[in-house]
């Protein structure tokens, strides 16, 4: 059993107002749900990342202006989709680098390398499964520079100043002159996101549905999934997208494993998830705040989405 699932899970489902992190929602179940999410045709988010890393990756090596060799290194590299066109860009260049992708899903990370091993066999890559926290601290030893990735607008899952936080953590590991690529959502057409996150096919009801699977698997939990729905709104004056899980009648949930009794009220709320949208105004302030020097945004044809380059200062 995870114990800090389990302790974060207690702590979330008997605070005064339910959450449960989203960076729970990805064991293996999860990853394969959201690989789906990723082919949505309403979730622009993967495709306008997309065309960013594979229609400017030799803008974005251009301005790194590393003139030795160095790392790439991947937090939540998932399938490595977006990324390929990026690597295939500077192996077919014969640029020196390593590539070390980290995931906290180990069957994730193994598709990965094998993937990778098949379609750009002369790659140097690392791999890494864990927390990226736990892992971060070693990667960054040593006289390579460091491009570190922190793409797919992962950043917008935290709030203000947990989002300062990590990022003051990140830039705590680097070293003086890395550069980190941060992928960002930008503000746009409410209409276009809530599209993206509230999906007809109920697949994004699914992905969330999916954490009550997991603690009836993990913490035998007797969730019964039917007894709960999805719900989501989009605030475009904050740029939040709010996303929960929805308990349809009055009951009570016993988890097992840790012998804890959680109660549900009527129409009560678990919030899951926050996906932040940014102005680049708003994401220059949050580079400088966190110790980085904007270098350049890498934006896809409409607009939508934003692939930052910063300096540790």
């Amino acid at each position: 059993m995870n114990k800090t699932f389990a302790i974060d899970v207690v702590d979330g489902l008997t605070a005064k107002d339910k959450h449960l992190s989203s960076k729970y929602f990805y064991d293996d179940n999860g990853s394969r749900i959201f690989q789906e999410i990723m082919n949505m045709p309403s979730y622009y988010l993967t495709d306008s990342e997309f065309e960013i890393l594979s229609l400017q990756a030799k803008q974005i090596v251009v301005a790194l202006k590393f003139n030795q060799p160095f790392n790439i290194i991947e937090l939540g590299a998932g399938d490595g989709f977006k990324t390929f066109k990026l690597l295939e860009y500077l192996v077919n260049k014969h640029i020196d680098f390593n590539y070390v992708p980290i995931d906290i899903s180990e069957e994730a990370i193994n598709i990965l390398s094998e993937k990778l091993h098949e379609r750009l066999p002369e790659l140097s890559i690392k791999p890494q499964v864990g927390d990226y926290f736990e892992i971060l601290n070693k990667k960054f030893q040593g006289n390579m520079p460091n491009l570190l990735l922190f793409l797919g607008s992962n950043i917008g899952n935290y709030l203000k100043d947990d989002a300062i936080a990590l990022l003051k953590l990140f830039n705590k590991v680097m070293n003086s002159g890395d550069k980190l690529l941060i992928g960002m959502d930008l503000k746009k057409n409410p209409i276009t996101i809530k599209n993206a996150y509230d999906d007809k096919d109920g697949i994004t009801k699914r992905f969330n549905l999916n954490l009550l699977v997991r603690m009836n698997r993990e913490l035998e939990a007797d969730f019964k999934i039917d007894d709960f729905d999805f719900y989501c709104y989009y605030n475009p004056e904050t740029g939040r997208v709010k996303s929960y899980i929805v308990s349809l009648k009055k009951q009570t949930v016993f988890l097992k494993k840790i012998n804890k009794t959680i109660a549900f009220s009527q129409n009560e709320l678990i919030w899951t998830e926050l996906s932040k949208k940014y102005s680049l105004k708003e994401i220059e302030k949050l580079a400088h705040i966190s110790g980085f020097q904007t270098k350049q945004h890498f934006l896809d044809c409409k607009h939508y989405f934003t692939d930052s380059l910063w300096q540790k200062e």
